[in-house]
């Protein structure tokens, strides 16, 4: 009999060091978001320029994932987090020294490179080095961390905007990468895929991109309409070399990802779930930002002190959702997370104009523990699905489904609240010129900005805010039917593929099934003290 496994001997100590390096990484694109005002001022930057200081950090980070996942399993998980580190620290200091917009978007270029490097080993590391039994706890702390970077970003950038320049948001991460770069060489133990498996080159390019060109796509779609040639185009071309991906590895010895990982319906309703539960956080984020700084009137930073309710959510169901894996299994813990997920994005749905702030933070709070809840699950039936020598290659098909699925939430969402509020708005006879309620018409945002330069703009503010409310209304019920029927789907493919093994294996109980294709922790039950 095969002895228990219990994991590397400084596991906990390698999890805070791997902590650490998530958290900057996190942090990094809401932290932006703080500082946008001052960027369009002190760098004289358009709509256009201060939207692709987001983008093209979000851009090169999901489009590298894969590869740079492939990269960590052929060399070391170890030196890809380094390398990964040691870029994004480089380029968060040389921000100082911008001293143009395009400066800027192409250092975010940068700083997404480094963290395509080092996101993935975080996660396969942590799979490497600690046990089915624990990995649960240690993906919940691993969730946690990269949701309270989301929280944090806001916080931390308004009150270093406050007190310094637009750059000490991004030079503030060089500390905390010299300080993780120094534990992960100390602490963290090199792991790669044995052997020397040939690097699958054709199919890294195909993948990058096709995942590039697909993110571009949602990225755009929003500001070009999804109907725009541009869009579309970008959509085909990313399926068409997706399919040549598809085709590709299925035909070589060594693929980069093993495509029959996807036969298993639970891996996928694993990855399809990580996509729902980033769509619903990702589209409530940005919705809820909107609501409250545009009908609410909040700055960013009394904003971001709102969003530490979801740092509350994460921290509270968190360490529920480990134990709740570990005793009923991942399909019930799932379940009940996207059921949780759904009714605060329907408690969205009751949000008016002048909705007191405990409503607002409870729906937060709320929101955020259902998708906690299902975090933790879903991604250790990802992990515990591919085998120790591709641990970079899951970490990277858990991260790709989580920047698509925040795009889309934000894509699709946004696209919906803007049409709804087009329809919705009217700044007829009230004394506006022809442009200035073009303008008015067109977004809550364009609104604002006439609000605050016309003769009446309260006027112009009180229709703007509740037609924005009713649009904002209709998306979150809109997302409610998504996660609802996604859910659905997802929970009846995994029962399906729960009775064919079962029926597959007779008699054998459902408990000593091949763990690596169950979406439940491998190995889970009583460990012995």
């Amino acid at each position: 009999m095969t002895p228990p496994h219990f994991g590397h001997s400084r596991r906990w100590a390698i999890l805070g060091v791997l902590v650490l390096a998530l958290f900057g990484i996190a942090m990094d694109n809401t932290v932006l978001v703080i500082a946008l005002p001052v960027l369009s001022r002190d760098l004289k930057a358009d709509t256009s320029q201060l939207q692709w200081m987001i983008d093209a950090y979000t851009l090169v980070f999901a489009g590298l994932l894969l590869l740079t996942g492939a990269l960590s399993d052929r060399y070391g998980r170890r030196l890809m987090l380094v390398v990964g580190l040691a870029i994004f620290g480089v380029g968060s200091l040389l921000t100082a020294l911008v001293a143009t917009s395009d400066q800027l978007i192409a250092l975010r270029a940068f700083m997404g490179l480094g963290a395509s490097c080092a996101m993935p080993p975080t996660l396969s590391i942590i799979a490497d080095v600690f046990d089915a039994d624990e990995r649960p706890k240690a993906i919940a702390v691993w969730s946690g961390t990269s949701a309270m970077g989301i929280v944090a970003g806001p916080i931390i950038g308004g009150a270093l905007i406050e007190h310094f320049a637009w750059w000490s948001v991004f030079v503030v991460n060089a500390p905390v990468v010299a300080i993780g770069l120094i534990a992960v060489v100390a602490i963290v133990p090199e792991s790669r895929a044995p052997g020397h498996i040939p690097m699958d080159l054709f199919g890294a390019g195909l993948s990058v991109v096709a995942l590039t060109l697909l993110t571009y796509a949602i990225i755009e779609a929003p500001g070009f309409g999804w109907s725009d040639v541009r869009i579309l185009g970008s959509i085909g071309v990313a399926v068409v070399l997706g399919a040549a991906f598809w085709v590709w590895e299925r035909r070589i010895e060594h693929p980069m990802l093993d495509l029959d990982l996807f036969r298993n319906m639970r891996f996928t309703a694993a990855c399809l779930s990580v996509t729902l539960s980033f769509f619903a956080l990702n589209g409530a984020l940005f919705l809820i930002t909107l609501y409250l700084q545009q009908v609410r009137q909040l700055s960013p930073l009394d904003t971001g002190y709102r969003f530490v309710a979801i740092a509350v959510g994460f921290v509270v169901m968190a360490p529920t959702s480990a134990w709740m894996t570990t005793r009923f299994g991942a399909r019930v813990t799932t379940s009940l997370g996207l059921a949780i997920v759904a009714l605060g994005m329907g408690l969205v749905n009751t949000l008016g104009i002048e909705s007191p702030d405990p409503q607002v933070v409870g729906i937060l709070i709320v929101t955020a523990a259902g998708i906690a809840l299902a975090m933790t699950p879903v991604t250790d039936a990802i992990m515990g699905a591919v085998p120790a020598e591709k641990f970079g290659v899951g970490s990277a098909v858990n991260d790709t489904t989580r920047e698509l699925g925040g795009a889309l939430g934000i894509a699709i969402l946004g696209s919906i609240a803007n049409s709804a509020y087009r329809a919705g708005i009217s700044l007829s006879g009230i004394g506006l010129g022809a442009v200035a309620r073009h303008q008015g018409e067109d977004s809550i945002g364009a609104a604002a900005r006439v609000a605050s330069t016309v003769p009446g703009g309260g006027v112009v503010h009180e229709r703007a805010a509740a037609a924005f409310t009713n649009a904002f209304n209709l998306a979150s019920a809109v997302s409610v039917g998504i996660v609802i029927v996604l859910a659905a789907v997802l929970l009846w493919s995994s029962a399906r593929s729960r009775a064919d093994e079962t029926a597959a294996a007779g008699d054998v109980p459902v408990g000593e099934l091949e763990p690596r294709f169950a979406l439940v922790p491998s190995g889970a039950g009583e460990r012995p003290e």
